[in-house]
């Protein structure tokens, strides 16, 4: 009839409860966009002549790949397959750390940007796209007379 007010292995609870706790921060937002885990992992730079993103994302088919930009926002969207569901219909997963599924990141763009001079390859799991800056933004210099 006595029973305990503890879990039996303490230490399976805690560990349970720090694999919740760091869950929840994984996902939440912050200022620069979400915590560690966001797919693909995202580099963005800028040259005064233009915008310069990169996404990485090994594994992803070129043809699942869509990248839009409306009205200031550059949206890479696609899908990575898992490789286990691919080769065999009953192969079983007994560890899967990599992502597999659909993903969509999001980056929104300075004003400067020009929507008719975008350019997108992927290489070795490398999504580059370049993003011209308009020219009336470009810095120029002016005589003084």
């Amino acid at each position: 009839m006595y029973r305990s007010l503890f879990a039996r292995d303490m230490f399976a609870e805690m560990d349970r409860l720090q694999r919740e706790m760091q869950q929840a921060y994984d996902l939440s937002p912050t200022i620069r966009g979400f915590a560690r885990h966001g797919f693909p992992a995202i580099n963005v730079g800028g040259t005064p002549q233009s915008i310069e993103i990169y996404a990485f994302a090994p594994g992803v088919d070129p043809a699942t790949l869509e990248v839009n930009l409306e009205r200031g926002l550059l949206s890479i969207a696609g899908e990575r397959k898992s490789p286990l569901a691919s080769a065999d219909a009953k192969a079983t997963a007994h560890i899967n750390e990599r992502f597999d599924g659909r993903f969509s990141r999001a980056i929104t763009l300075p004003d400067d940007a020009d929507p008719d001079a975008v350019n997108a390859q992927l290489r070795d799991g490398v999504l580059r796209i370049s993003v011209q800056r308009r020219a009336s933004a470009q810095p120029r210099r002016i005589a003084v007379q």
